[in-house]
């Protein structure tokens, strides 16, 4: 954690679920929390830096369990969230962050490919809620946190079906929000804007395109994963014990 981050003293010994956890903004989600006291499972398809990003919280005596898990699988999910619980106890916090932001073009979009970009970047968060909802009943509350995106309200092209889906996001938080927030469960959503990960990096960070964002960003620098975290850590808080139904951008003023 940077210095002068924020303490969560309610988030210590609350197990969280963290979708996509091994890499990137994940990876930043994850050992977020752990740094907070959280018991911490995360479900990731990427093994290697999963199982490294693992032992490194593991021997700095944080509680983190990494889940190998296609999330395109809605069965091996649900096995994911069983394993989480039977290792930490009844999921509390669910972050919902895991995506693939693969550009596509319309025009090539298969009713395959089509399903498979749904399946990546949408229809595993509603299973993950289902699967822990019940855990978060039972304990007479809980926090959802659903990884949305800046990209479609910014406009940008090149990835329809992932902006459809990250658009949908938004419907899918307000509406569990109200169905769910007489069981005290809170359900909100981050849509971070361009952030500076590895995958970044190495796949969109062209000159041209730095240069684009910084013209569009309030803040000339760029966000990064930790920025995010820590807005998930406080959405999973009882700080943010109000907060519910609500879609927060993070994104240095890109839109």
């Amino acid at each position: 954690m940077a210095g002068g981050s924020a303490t969560y003293p309610s988030l210590d010994g609350r197990t969280v679920l963290v979708t996509g956890g091994g890499s990137g903004i994940g990876a930043a989600i994850t050992a977020a929390f752990t740094a907070q006291g959280a018991r911490v499972g995360f479900l990731d398809i990427a093994a290697e830096p999963s199982g490294a990003l693992e032992s490194e919280l593991r021997a700095a005596g944080h509680a983190a369990r990494f889940v190998h898990c296609d999330l395109r699988d809605i069965d091996a999910l649900k096995r994911g969230v069983a394993a989480v619980r039977d290792a930490f106890g009844p999921v509390a916090v669910l972050i919902n962050n895991a995506a693939h932001d693969e550009r596509h073009a319309a025009a090539d979009v298969t009713p395959e490919v089509f399903d498979e970009r749904i399946a990546v970047n949408l229809r595993h968060q509603f299973f993950a809620a289902q699967a822990v909802l019940p855990d978060m009943v039972a304990r007479g509350g809980g926090s959802i946190v659903n990884f949305g995106s800046a990209s479609w309200m910014a406009g940008q092209g090149g990835m329809a079906v992932y902006s459809m889906a990250k658009s949908a996001v938004l419907g899918f938080t307000r509406s569990l929000a109200r169905d769910y927030g007489p069981h005290n469960v809170r359900v909100n959503a981050i849509a971070p804007g361009a952030v500076l990960t590895q995958r970044q990096k190495d796949k969109w960070l062209t000159p041209a395109y730095e240069a684009e964002l910084m013209g569009k960003q309030c803040l000339k620098r760029h966000v990064m994963p930790d920025e995010i975290a820590r807005f998930a850590l406080f959405l999973a808080s009882d700080d943010a014990s109000a907060c519910t139904g609500q879609h927060y951008v993070v994104d240095g003023g890109w839109v």
